[in-house]
């Protein structure tokens, strides 16, 4: 059985790293979803302002497939029986109705600017069943040991009250993002799996900066792997 970590308030969130550091976006995206994409009525009920499967924001279905490593396969996220929606990709033109904060550190290469995601699964009343982040950990698959549910009390405390409001710049700082962080180039390092995957090796390879190939040729490159980026799980 799949089992994933609750996070239930800030200092677990903040213990988690999700979202950390700097360009990283997933904690921007949070915070743009519990202030915007949803709202908590008086009965707890977590309702979405928009139906996830038109499409927009970049939304789109998460087909929760089997990932395996090392012979062993299991899927990211727990079967509730409702469908799952996707939403992060900054690849995607859709992605470009977000919130300017949002997008605003994406470099358009493969780094970890777009490595996060949020996912949700739906009922049919448009109510939300469960929220989920994660990060990929190659250009096809999520780290399942990154991945977390959030609460909803979590969502509640990020929503705040009107007398309270907790405004972008205090949420980053209650869960430890720093913009002073330099980025890391993720998938410079790739070894292919036995599997016929491919995974990213985080240590070797990532601090050590590429040698530059022409500058069309680059381009083309990170678009291809872009590309591949935006199944996101399908």
């Amino acid at each position: 059985m799949v089992q994933v970590q609750t996070l239930n308030n800030m200092e677990e969130l903040r213990a988690s790293t999700f979202g950390r550091p700097s360009p990283r976006h997933g904690l921007k995206l949070l915070f743009w979803f519990a202030k915007d994409y949803i709202v908590i009525k008086n009965d707890n009920q977590i309702v979405a302002n928009y139906n996830p499967n038109k499409g927009d924001f970049g939304f789109h279905h998460f087909q929760n497939r089997l990932q395996c490593d090392n012979n062993i396969c299991k899927k990211l996220l727990p079967d509730g029986g409702y469908p799952f929606y996707e939403v992060g990709n900054l690849h995607l033109p859709a992605s470009d109705s977000m919130p300017e904060y949002v997008r605003k550190g994406y470099t358009h290469h493969i780094d970890t600017s777009n490595m996060d995601r949020l996912i949700i699964s739906m009922r049919p009343d448009m109510i939300v069943d469960k929220v989920y982040v994660t990060q990929h950990e190659d250009l096809r698959n999520f780290a399942p040991l990154n991945t977390y549910c959030i609460s909803r009390e979590l969502l509640m405390i990020i929503c705040g009250h009107p007398s309270t409001d907790m405004s972008l710049r205090n949420f980053l700082e209650q869960a430890g993002y720093s913009t002073h962080e330099q980025n890391v180039i993720m998938y410079q390092g790739i070894a292919p799996r036995e599997s016929g995957d491919t995974k990213i090796d985080m240590e070797g390879g990532s601090r050590a900066p590429p040698r530059a190939p022409p500058r069309m040729e680059q381009h083309s490159r990170l678009t291809e792997e872009e590309k591949e980026m935006e199944s996101d799980g399908e």
